[in-house]
């Protein structure tokens, strides 16, 4: 491995990993809106998570409205039906990919085809089934495998019918054609893939590189267990590969200051003009946007690189019992520049059109000011019209923080769409 030359700042690696995600400033065109830059955002970041809690607008709108104002959900059915530009499949989770990466999906597939199973048994009559009636039926759901149980009960169950699907999805030889609501249409891969679609197995090698490429390419500076994060199999390719890059130049090893392990850059020659021009004075500056991030954001969601690098310990505490949680059900944590400087536990109620926020967190050492609470303000009126409410809620935080921001709320030019309510 080349030794390490270059030294960052934990401020530039920090901006340097939130500009790559597009937090900083916008990272599609400024010519393109709507479908156009959300294609460009996900081939950018080369994934967007796929997730089934809904407490607050789900994970992949979320994430694409984060960096993408004009952005709406029907956007992303388009692009998977319609254009077929993405498909859904596995990255380390299920997520919505570019398709000029399909071929990168293949290796998985592979391993399912040749007998792994997808978190249960397989059972291959049922595999079988399914898999000719699509065949002669087109499109189906899971629903559409409901079948009257014989025996005491008379009992409906399609659990065995949607194994199948999932198992079948995952060798290959289905697709997620569409979504009605959020449940998932299947068809034969072959109905779905558009013709011109490179179809090559990658080799070992090429399918490294990618992961390299397409993981630096998001984040700016990367560490390669992160390029590995929950890919199982792929570490020893990943490390031989960097290896290799940073050999022939194509990346470098940089340190950043404050932290032990070493992180790559891409292009290492353009990475003094790239420091030049995200601080072109001694003395950094980062804008001061202001991002509520969901759960499954790209940026936050492998939390060892948010603690290290941004100093922001963070984990989701749904899956915890209520007796054992200290910021909330799903706490949503607002990036203010490059600081994570709160958490928030969110929830809509989508009959009365009005969204809580039912706790608020500042971080130690924080201590809001007229900017920032204007601009939370602001973000907050159109984060709650995003989710499709009109009224907004806030319960417990700081009494006068919250005082204030409620009466930015009620008397700002900036909010036309939300009422605000204070408990």
């Amino acid at each position: 491995m080349k030794k390490t030359t270059n030294l960052l700042s934990l401020e530039q690696a920090q901006t340097l990993a939130l500009e790559s995600q597009g937090l900083l400033q916008p990272i599609h065109s400024l010519n393109s809106k709507g479908k156009e830059a959300t294609l460009a955002i996900i081939e950018r970041l080369g994934y967007v998570q796929i997730d089934t809690l809904s407490v607050i607008a789900r994970a992949h709108h979320h994430t694409l409205w984060s960096r993408l104002p004009d952005y709406n959900e029907k956007i992303l059915n388009e692009l998977l039906e319609k254009d077929k530009a993405i498909f859904e499949y596995w990255s380390h989770a299920a997520s919505y990919l570019p398709m000029c990466d399909y071929r990168f999906s293949l290796p998985r597939k592979k391993s399912y085809a040749d007998g792994k199973s997808h978190w249960f048994g397989q059972d291959k009559k049922m595999n079988k089934y399914v898999l000719e009636r699509i065949k002669a039926e087109g499109p189906l759901q899971s629903k559409d495998f409901e079948f009257k149980r014989e025996g005491p009960g008379n009992w409906y169950e399609w659990k065995p019918a949607k194994r199948a699907l999932e198992q079948l999805f995952m060798e290959g030889k289905l697709m997620v054609s569409r979504r009605i609501g959020f449940q998932k249409v299947y068809d034969l891969t072959e109905r779905v893939l558009p013709a011109d679609i490179d179809r090559s197995f990658p080799s070992e090698k090429e399918t490294a590189d990618h992961l390299i490429k397409k993981a630096i390419y998001a984040h700016g500076l990367i560490h390669e267990n992160e390029i590995a994060y929950l890919r199982s199999g792929l570490k020893a390719n990943i490390n031989k590969a960097l290896n290799q890059m940073a050999k022939e130049g194509e990346l470098d090893e940089v340190k950043v200051e404050g932290i032990e392990k070493p992180y790559f850059i891409m292009q290492p020659k353009q990475l003094k003009s790239i420091v030049q021009e995200l601080f072109p004075t001694k003395k950094t500056k980062t804008k001061n946007t202001l991002h509520f991030l969901s759960p499954f954001d790209n940026a936050l969601i492998q939390r060892k690189r948010v603690q290290e690098l941004f100093n922001f310990e963070y984990m989701i505490e749904c899956y915890l019992p209520e007796a054992k949680r200290k910021y909330g059900y799903f706490s949503v944590p607002v990036l203010f520049g490059n600081k994570f400087v709160a958490r928030f536990d969110p929830k809509t109620d989508r009959a009365s059109k009005t969204f809580y926020i039912k706790s608020l967190h500042f971080e130690k050492g924080f201590k809001p000011d007229e900017i920032f609470n204007s601009s939370f303000a602001s973000k907050l009126n159109d984060f709650a019209f995003f989710n499709g409410c009109k009224t907004i809620v806030i319960e417990k935080t700081e009494k006068s923080w919250k005082k204030e921001v409620t009466e930015l709320l009620q008397t700002s030019t900036k909010v036309k769409r939300a009422d605000m309510q204070e408990k």
